[in-house]
């Protein structure tokens, strides 16, 4: 079963650099697959195809929120305190069970942990992530990562109990057909981060193992 970690809050930058060293080292057989679950400070990130409307980097440091343009799939999207953040380095390529099955594994793992919560997630056709049925579909999770010869990084951003209004700041993956919400939204209370992120490693490494199976 891969490991998962607590590493409590990080900045963008700092874990960013963290996930590509660990990354190189498990290319290189000098590491392990790993989950690392954290919180960031306010940050706007983007993917590698343009987000129109997305502030300047000189207009965001002006209200505190940091930006990184990164490697990562998807448009922008907004980190901050409040919200899970799961970085999932994984080799999908011995694992065999590639790109789409650990993305599959990944959004199955939320979705099982949202449920057993009392949360009814789903997926959405053509739109990657969990969200949650509705008159408007509400995005409760984003989902981004980036594969280097198999092995991935980046992973999962699951709105626990954050300030809504950093998401005010851009269209959140590009969608305008869909909204965002969160655990604490849909349950009137949520449990801290920290508390939330051992049983989330636990449901993501249990459905990275079982997606393996279906694969043998």
């Amino acid at each position: 079963m891969i490991r998962h970690q607590w590493r409590g809050r990080v900045r963008y930058g700092e874990a960013l650099a963290a996930q590509r060293r660990h990354r190189d080292a498990i290319l290189a057989g000098a590491a392990e697959e790993t989950i690392w679950l954290l919180e960031h400070e306010p940050v706007i990130t983007v993917g590698r195809r343009p987000a129109p409307g997305t502030p300047s980097a000189e207009t965001l440091a002006a209200l505190g929120v940091d930006f990184h343009a990164v490697e990562r799939g998807g448009l922008a999207t907004w980190h901050g305190p409040g919200q899970l953040i799961a970085y999932v380095m994984v080799d999908a390529a011995t694992r065999r069970i590639g790109v789409k099955g650990l993305v599959c594994a990944v959004e199955q793992g939320v979705i099982s942990w949202l449920t057993e919560r009392g949360i009814q997630a789903q997926r959405r056709p053509g739109y990657p992530g969990v969200w949650v049925a509705g008159e408007i579909p509400q995005k409760i999770c984003a989902v981004g990562m980036h594969f280097r010869r198999g092995v991935s990084m980046h992973g999962i951003a699951l709105n626990i109990s954050p300030d809504m209004s950093g998401f005010s700041l851009i269209t959140p993956c590009g969608i305008t057909d869909g909204g965002v919400t969160s655990f604490a939204r849909l349950q009137g209370t949520a449990p801290p981060v920290e508390e939330a992120a051992s049983s989330l490693g636990a449901a993501l490494a249990t459905a990275i193992a079982n997606q393996e199976k279906k694969s043998a």
